[in-house]
């Protein structure tokens, strides 16, 4: 089977699929993360109730919701700028977050189904990591944000 591809400026991209734990929420993203990296900030590991949050991060309109528009639930304020998380409202899964003045979202990339090009490269907000967690990897660890 072929893989789904987008047409116009970006018809050579592979379309990446991803689901919430229920499958009543999916989503399409195109195979062009700008970033990705491990967050251990307390509210990333919160929201995911693990150590931390492997994301990939990308412009908005490469993300498309195909199903279960109204089986979203915002997290944050509902404005289109505003940062906010994009649950499941069903099972609860945090799918991504809005981020960067509404122009990026973080992909959580435990709900991808398909596998990214891109790996993490960094350990962000590990001074704020859960205590109980080491880190054994060789990836750059940063205190707070890269910069």
């Amino acid at each position: 089977m072929a893989e789904p591809v987008i047409s116009s400026e970006q018809s050579n991209a592979r379309i990446l699929r991803g689901e919430c734990f229920c499958r009543a929420v999916a989503y399409e993203v195109v195979d062009a993360f700008e970033y990705a990296m491990n967050c251990h900030c307390s509210n990333c590991r919160r929201a995911t109730g693990s150590a931390f949050k492997p994301f990939a991060g990308i412009a908005r309109d490469r993300l498309q919701l195909v199903r279960g528009d109204h089986d979203l639930l915002i997290h944050g304020e509902v404005s289109p700028q505003s940062p906010h998380d994009v649950h499941c409202k069903r099972c609860g899964s945090l799918l991504w977050s809005v981020v960067r003045d509404g122009a990026f979202v973080h992909v959580a990339m435990g709900t991808l189904t398909d596998p990214p090009s891109i790996r993490p490269t960094a350990h962000i907000f590990v001074g704020s990591r859960a205590s109980w967690h080491q880190i054994t990897d060789d990836l750059p660890q940063y205190v707070g944000h890269v910069t």
